[in-house]
């Protein structure tokens, strides 16, 4: 009998440590997933935005194996989003995904331990990194060496007559 999980994410839904601890959870026995991802706040264009993120992440757990798996866009606020769908006769466990550190609005709410309270099921914890936030660096800028190096601060002043 597969294991009911239901997975809270938003923007770290497709991140590959969640992808990574589902897959791991998944080698302890069958799960059937369910991601409720909390609109990004009220209105159309909020879920709008929310429901083509929640299928690119389910894609990305499909292509990694994990085929049995749903989701749906619920509520801004992810306990109450929990809430809509929370069945305790039917999941048995929960795995919430949050950003990292205090970038992260989850983590300050103490949403993890707000979830294992509210269900009273394991609760497993992944700080993810978002996907869609591409880090660009650029290489350290190539800087002129002085003719004279390091005494050429003596230079600076210029020459007084």
């Amino acid at each position: 009998m597969a294991a009911h999980v239901i997975v809270l994410a938003n923007r770290t839904a497709a991140a590959p440590e969640l992808i990574e601890a589902l897959v791991h959870r998944g080698e302890r026995g069958p799960i059937v997933a369910t991601l409720v991802m909390p609109a990004g706040g009220p209105g159309t264009a909020e879920r709008a935005v929310a429901h083509e993120r929640l299928e690119g992440a389910l894609m990305e757990w499909r292509r990694a194996g994990i085929k049995s798996c749903d989701g749906m866009v619920c509520d801004p606020h992810p306990l109450e989003a929990l809430s809509e769908v929370w069945d305790p006769m039917r999941h048995d466990e929960v795995i919430v995904a949050t950003l990292p550190g205090q970038s992260s609005r989850w983590i300050r709410a103490d949403l993890p331990h707000a979830v294992a309270r509210y269900t009273g099921v394991s609760v497993m914890h992944v700080v993810a990194h978002d996907p869609e936030e591409h880090v660009v660096t650029s290489p350290a800028p190539v800087h002129e060496k002085a003719p004279l190096g390091p005494l050429s601060v003596l230079a600076w002043g210029g020459r007084r007559s």
